[in-house]
């Protein structure tokens, strides 16, 4: 039978704390009753709105970022940095900004982030990652994982008091420890991945993508199309 779940685009965004020294990621932990991946623990992210095409960006995408954000996908490159980097602010309360005045009111679901006086900084931002969740769950997304190193920040890294209630026990979790804790599937294969480019502080030219077809699973490579397994 085919799976006729919408999948809907998101964003997620790795911030990566003490790269050269003790790394660590900013995690959380869904609620018991999420329809989505309930109590795992996961990166800050979320739907793509439209109203983020809408957005002012204090700083473009890196542009092998961008290139690769437009392969197999018609949103805007800018849309969906500005998606992650409003998710950030929503489930964390952290500004990955630079100091600004938005040239018109700013949106829903904007005005929190606008009022710091902060617009989005995409130039911060590394397209690292690509996974559509498999047929059969109850929500499916289309998801782009960005890595930011958390130097980028205008806020306290260890201050949440300005999170919504989405994600509990937001904590910096050592990389070396992450996979300790009750992690999705796709979370524990791009945390593989981070852990292998903590030498390489540059944006990837090739962006591994999981996807499916026919009921099979694949892992291609945007910017170059090199299948890595069927």
């Amino acid at each position: 039978m085919t799976d006729k779940t919408a999948i809907r685009d998101a964003a997620t965004i790795i911030l990566l704390r003490d790269r050269k020294t003790a790394p660590a990621v900013l995690m959380g932990q869904r609620g018991s009753g999420a329809a989505f991946m309930p109590n795992k623990f996961v990166f800050p992210g979320g739907a793509i709105d439209a109203v983020d095409a809408t957005v002012p960006l204090g700083a473009p995408l890196p542009p092998v970022c961008a290139d690769r954000l437009t392969e197999d996908s018609a949103l805007p490159p800018g849309q969906i940095a500005a998606a992650a980097i409003r998710e950030l602010w929503e489930e964390t309360g952290h500004i990955l900004g630079t100091t600004g005045d938005w040239p018109e009111a700013a949106p829903r679901g904007w005005r929190g982030f606008a009022a710091t006086g902060h617009l989005p900084d995409a130039a911060a931002l590394q397209f690292v990652f690509r996974a559509v969740t498999p047929p059969g769950n109850p929500r499916r997304f289309d998801a782009r994982f960005f890595l930011a190193d958390a130097d980028h920040l205008r806020t306290d890294p260890d201050d949440f008091s300005r999170a919504e209630d989405e994600l509990a026990h937001l904590q910096w979790v050592p990389l070396d420890k992450a996979r300790s804790f009750d992690l999705p599937f796709i979370t524990e294969v791009v945390l593989a991945e981070i852990a292998a480019r903590l030498d390489d502080p540059g944006p990837p030219q090739q962006v591994p993508y999981f996807r499916h077809e026919d009921e099979r699973h694949f892992m291609e490579r945007l910017g170059g199309r090199s299948p890595l397994a069927p």
